[in-house]
């Protein structure tokens, strides 16, 4: 029997100014693990992804990651507490109810990729 069993997805994450970005995750709470060639491995908990050198604006600007987290009013509360948008002048928003059973916030990164930073409504 073949073994198809999956270990991990990582997306590549755009970065307009490299150095900028990588600030900007560790402030939101990211772990850099590493950083060579131009590709940085950023993770918190059981979620990665990888942030590159490499920028296109229509690319960024229509990227969208979505973080499912256990305490949503925590996270952004951090986030303002930080001054994340003041800091890097991205845009966050306030926590609002889905029709899709979740609370969740959007959250920009310097390079224009939108995070949306959600908690299951049960």
């Amino acid at each position: 029997m073949a073994n198809l069993r999956t270990v991990e997805l990582k997306a590549f994450v755009p970065a307009k100014d490299h150095d900028l970005s990588k600030r900007f995750y560790q402030d939101i709470g990211f772990t850099m693990a590493s950083d060579s060639d131009g590709i940085a491995y950023f993770h918190h908990e059981n979620v990665s992804f990888l942030l590159q050198r490499f920028y296109v604006k229509e690319l960024a600007e229509n990227l969208m990651m979505h973080l499912l987290v256990e305490d949503v009013d925590a996270w952004h509360a951090r986030l303002q507490q930080v001054d994340i948008a003041g800091k890097y002048g991205v845009k966050i928003s306030a926590i609002q109810a889905q029709p899709w059973r979740m609370r969740d916030f959007t959250l920009s990164d310097p390079s224009g990729v939108l995070w949306r930073i959600a908690q299951n409504n049960d």
